[in-house]
């Protein structure tokens, strides 16, 4: 299967930065695939699951990404996105203590705005906690 050169960046690091054979990610619109070759394309991302294939579909993995937007170019795909968690690199007990703090502040919240920025919390943290239980 043919190839793209993939780069996702966070923040923080390079979380990847290599060959892929497809990508999967959510956008604003709904899931997108792309495959080498793919036409030029640029999307905003929600907080959800990406998955890349490699050399062949039993080689793939998952993430789990915070929004953020994704570009293809001349078959260069670049995923810029606040968070990036592989599916091994997840502390699924520190993801759901996570959740269970957001869940109280949503709970405890009197302004609206603390309120928007604890569903965030719970939208990332359960989307860790999806990725970390899911099975390819």
């Amino acid at each position: 299967m043919a190839a793209f050169k993939l780069t996702v960046v966070t923040p923080n690091r390079i979380a990847y930065d290599g060959e892929a054979t497809f990508l999967l990610v959510r956008t604003t619109m709904g899931d997108v695939g792309i495959m080498a070759h793919h036409t030029n394309y640029a999307a905003p991302l929600v907080i959800g699951t990406m998955k890349v294939e490699f050399t062949s579909k039993d080689d793939a993995k998952l993430a789990a990404i915070g929004g953020g937007f994704v570009q293809v170019q001349n078959n260069e795909v670049t995923v810029v996105t606040s968070s990036c968690e592989w599916q091994e690199e997840i502390d699924l007990p520190r993801a759901q203590r996570a959740a269970e703090r957001a869940r109280a502040r949503i709970e405890q919240s009197s302004s609206k705005k603390e309120v928007q920025a604890a569903e965030i919390k719970l939208k990332l943290a359960l989307n860790r906690i999806h990725v970390a239980d899911h099975k390819l």
